[in-house]
């Protein structure tokens, strides 16, 4: 979990943030404010900055030191702990309230839904945010997958319900259950070549092949009078530890 430290600051820019909707819905789930809330691979504090908008102290766990950096520069009021979460000890008792964003996909397949239900407090609850970038237009979809697709980038996206899916197919979770929030952005050239840069798929390329790959998106935008819309659809999944 460790793969966007070297671009820190720029994931800290180009990342949007989170729809404020989601804290508002996950605050009228929870019924008030918790004691706490404990983020999982908080990274430099994109969601964290929504995860705030609950009205509690936070707790933020996070791998990398260069990620942990930027986020306890931008939030001194939050606990950040530089640890990976299967290594981090969750106070006795656990936690009420356990969040994470873009993190779930990241986690040991194995692991993961036992990790957090041995971190939450007796009927606890687990509120996991995933979210998927694509072009506004089905059609410039394609034809950018297929840019992707030429320089070796695969973008392997999972379905909208997989998060929900996946907690629901451990029978550690009841109460299982998922909403939409999605937003719109539009990015020019630059923009949207440096939010590419932060994907894990591209961060896995060599350099010659970012180098490549940046240069024909790049030029795929011009082409388009350089911007994108993009449609960002975001997921919040919900859950009780059973």
């Amino acid at each position: 979990m460790t793969v966007f430290g070297e671009v820190a600051d720029t994931y800290d820019v180009v990342r949007p943030g989170y729809p404020p909707s989601i804290a508002a819905a996950l605050g009228e789930h929870l019924g008030g404010p918790p004691t706490v809330v404990t983020e999982i691979g908080a990274g430099t504090g994109v969601a964290t900055a929504m995860f705030r908008l609950l009205g509690a102290p936070m707790v933020c766990i996070e791998p990398d030191p260069r990620m942990a950096a930027v986020l306890q520069a931008k939030f001194p009021e939050a606990t950040v702990v530089a640890s990976d979460f299967a290594s981090w000890s969750p106070p006795p008792g656990g936690v009420p309230v356990l969040v994470g964003a873009m993190v779930w996909h990241l986690l040991d397949a194995d692991r993961r839904n036992a990790l957090a239900y041995g971190a939450l407090a007796s009927e606890g609850v687990l509120a996991l945010v995933g979210r998927r970038y694509t072009m506004r237009e089905p059609s410039e979809a394609a034809a950018l997958e297929a840019v992707f697709h030429a320089h070796g980038l695969e973008m392997a996206w999972r379905p909208d319900a997989w998060i929900a899916d996946d907690l629901a197919a451990s029978r550690l979770f009841v109460d299982v259950e998922q909403s939409r929030h999605d937003s719109t952005v539009r990015l020019r050239r630059e923009g949207y070549v440096a939010l590419l840069s932060t994907f894990s798929p591209f961060r896995r390329l060599g350099p010659p092949a970012q180098q490549r790959l940046q240069l024909a998106v790049g030029a795929w935008v011009d082409q388009r009078g350089g911007r994108v819309d993009l449609l960002v659809q975001t997921t919040l999944n919900l859950a009780r530890r059973a």
